[in-house]
């Protein structure tokens, strides 16, 4: 679910040898796996700036500053969750253009790549998830998908398969398009400065535990949550919907990441704006904050599944955890569905368009 122009190992590719057959298992070994050394130096940088900034928590000025830290780690996590996944990645929903730039800007926060890349990489992690053409494939172990995959060269696989998804609707966005150009710029004022800066001049906290605190520790503990995304999401859980998928149902990851645990019912529904069936606003705040803006009009076509066909899919393909599924929806599930990133996907079923149900519905600017 993340991945980063500054850490990025496709910055750096180069064409290889022949590309193998789709779905073909390479061996962990050579060009498949080539170290991004820079990549490496770059996170190991990063943890230990995280470390001691953790340690200069406990010798701050003002107590402001940690606040401030986790209000920019709240704000930069909105805008991975509501914008580049369940708006920009799967269409879940659409935004006025006062709200695509708030989550650009909230975005830019992360630290995780512009919009287009990000979201390039997901739709791709949706469409052939735990594949060689998954960019963090769950099946090469917890640590590739984590954090792994971002300090090798990427399989070639993702590159061939990625180059088959649809990115139209980002390239006409101006928004994406914008930040996309300007990106270095934006990150470093947005990321880096303002973060540092805020504490200095407004309360006098020292420059550099304002440095190590608020953007280091809080870049480190924001990517990590990400990335359990990737691993952490696809081993420890519950399959109430699709016992075939490797996402699953993690309680705590949707507490921590804003609602994103949810799953095993995100990967069988990428459309629905809430990325989950159960939790409410407490375990999924990303729905709370679309409700708000829908509220006030600047978010509108939010796109949901109805009871009835959760509860189909569940007796077809779900593992019993959700509700007691019979042996007659046992025999017949089916193990080879077409996956699909998101609102858009031209492999969508029709039954699946059909039942998909709206809220908040209102004209195009």
């Amino acid at each position: 679910m993340i991945s980063s122009t500054m850490l990025s190992p496709s910055m750096q590719e180069k064409e290889g040898k022949p590309t193998p057959q789709y779905g073909e298992t390479v061996k962990a070994s050579g060009k498949e796996n080539k170290v991004v050394w820079r990549n490496v130096i770059l996170f190991t940088l990063l943890h230990i700036s995280g470390l001691y900034g953790l340690y200069l928590c406990f010798f701050l000025r003002s107590w402001y500053t940690f606040f401030w830290a986790t209000l920019i780690g709240l704000i930069s996590g909105q805008g991975i969750t509501a914008g580049a996944h369940r708006l920009w990645a799967h269409r879940t929903y659409k935004a006025r253009l006062m709200l695509r730039i708030t989550l650009m800007i909230a975005q830019t926060l992360a630290l995780q790549t512009y919009i287009y890349e990000w979201v390039r990489d997901h739709r791709a992690h949706h469409k052939f998830t735990e594949t060689d053409a998954d960019p963090h494939n769950s099946n090469r172990g917890f640590f590739f998908s984590h954090i792994g995959w971002l300090m090798v060269k990427r399989h070639s696989e993702v590159k061939r398969k990625g180059k088959t998804i649809d990115m139209s609707d980002l390239e006409a966005d101006p928004v994406v398009r914008f930040q996309r150009k300007y990106y270095i710029i934006l990150v470093t004022v947005l990321c880096l400065f303002i973060p540092t800066f805020v504490p200095w001049y407004f309360w006098n906290e020292d420059i550099w535990v304002s440095w190590f605190t608020t953007t280091m520790f809080r870049l480190c503990v924001s990517l990590h949550i990400t990335f359990m995304i990737n691993s952490v999401a696809h081993i420890w859980g519950t399959k109430p919907y699709d016992k075939t998928s490797g996402a699953v149902e993690n309680v705590p990851l949707a507490f921590l990441a804003h609602g994103e645990g949810w799953h095993n019912y995100h990967h069988v529904f990428p459309w629905d704006y809430k990325t989950g069936e159960l939790g409410g606003y407490r375990l999924n705040t990303t729905t709370m904050l679309i409700d708000f803006f829908a509220k006030i009009g600047w978010a509108y076509d939010l796109k949901t599944v109805s009871i009835e066909t959760i509860e189909k899919r569940a007796q077809r393909t779900g593992d019993g955890s959700r509700i007691a599924v019979t042996k007659c929806a046992v025999d017949n599930v089916d193990n080879h569905h077409t996956n699909v990133w998101g609102w858009g996907d031209t492999d969508m079923k029709e039954q699946d368009i059909d039942d998909v149900k709206y809220h908040n519905q209102l004209k195009e600017d």
